[in-house]
């Protein structure tokens, strides 16, 4: 049996109470104390998440631009130094290699993050497809990454730094930002639905960042938080996860992250025919919202009919914390993918009655 990988923070979490477990790979944090305490801390104050496992490749070399746009669905062309653009890579088949980030650090110089569990696939088939003058460099094992979320994160963190917070919007990040003594790249980015930052970091500063965030914020009731609420945050904020939204069998606009496949860019990419070819056609399921009307919580891998016929099965679900509903993401027959269809989930052997309700569940007020 392979053994877990661990990131620097390892040691770390059994003085706050971690449990962990095998995450792809990875042994790493569910929770702290618990996943609804976590979560509503996010919510409502902040919450502190080692998301170090995430893999970092630099994309350099005179070719570097052209190359991604050969590479990913979006625009890379639009994003300026200091910005980042959430994308996906897809087969030529249409079907989704992973969904990611670039962030521009300068021109002919980019940083892509990627999923965890897809960190060598993703590099292999980068190497696979490339073509001019580009250098990939996969540089996971040199970085760490917190996620400091939730509506008091800039609060705490700009009481550790000398840089204006409110100056980085949404999608924009900073190089060589101080907190507490060490360098870091630090993106207004997240995974929860919530306003906060993430935060790139050399391995060796994640215990001295961590602890010294916990400790600032702490009067304010921030927390540790593991990957459970990590995954319930994301869920109610219809954030796709791979694996579950997104697969090599589930194209993007399935998925319905249509916002991130520009078919009009002038350049060719990998799976554009296939995704011109969908939607023409119209794409043959979709991502919808459901919500349970009888007493039952849909789970992912669950079969979803429409009287005696099969038609598509449950991605992601649970009760949510926030909402308190049995709700869940499923894709399904394009057919039955309208507000308010009547659907059955087989839980446990038993058909029960939910319906498809609007997306995303929650959405900040501000």
């Amino acid at each position: 049996m392979a053994q877990l990988k661990r990131t620097p923070l390892f040691e770390t979490y059994s003085k706050y109470g971690g449990k962990t477990i095998d995450f792809g790979g990875w042994e790493l944090p569910v929770q702290f104390s618990s996943i609804k305490e976590e979560h509503e801390a996010v919510r409502t104050k902040a919450g502190l998440f080692d998301v170090s496992h995430m893999g970092e490749i630099f994309v350099t070399g005179a070719d570097s631009l052209d190359y991604l746009q050969h590479l990913v669905t979006n625009d890379v062309s639009k994003i300026q130094g200091g910005q980042a653009q959430y994308t996906a890579m897809c087969y030529e088949d249409g079907g989704t290699v992973d969904d990611l980030l670039v962030y521009k650090l300068a021109d002919q110089h980019y940083l892509l993050v990627v999923n965890a569990s897809n960190i060598e696939k993703d590099f292999n088939w980068m190497e696979q497809v490339k073509t001019g003058d580009v250098t990939l460099d996969n540089a996971s094992e040199r970085y760490g990454l917190l996620a400091l979320q939730g509506p008091l994160a800039e609060t705490v963190l700009q009481r550790l730094t000398d840089e204006d917070l409110s100056a980085i919007k949404p999608f924009r990040f900073k190089q060589d930002v101080e907190i507490i003594g060490h360098k870091v790249i630090l993106s207004r980015t997240g995974y929860t639905g919530e306003s906060g930052f993430e935060i790139y970091a050399a391995p060796d500063a994640l215990v001295d960042l961590w602890d010294g965030i916990l400790s600032e914020g702490k009067s304010e009731g921030v927390v540790p938080v593991g990957l459970g609420a990590r995954d319930t945050l994301r869920f109610e904020a219809c954030l796709a996860l791979y694996g579950q939204e997104l697969s090599k069998d589930i194209t993007p606009l399935e998925a319905g992250i249509n916002f991130v496949v520009k078919l009009k860019k002038e350049q060719d990419f990998n799976g554009k025919k296939a995704l011109e070819a969908q939607k023409e056609a119209g794409v043959p399921r979709k991502l919808m919202g459901i919500e349970m009307i009888d007493k039952g919580i849909p789970r992912n891998g669950y079969p979803i009919y429409a009287g005696n016929q099969k038609i598509g099965e449950v991605t992601t679900g649970t009760q949510s914390p926030t909402l308190k509903k049995n709700i869940g993401l499923a894709l399904v027959s394009s057919d039955y993918a309208e507000l308010g269809v009547e659907l059955e989930v087989e839980i446990r052997g038993k058909r029960l009655k939910a319906k498809t309700v609007e997306t995303p569940f929650y959405k900040r007020s501000n």
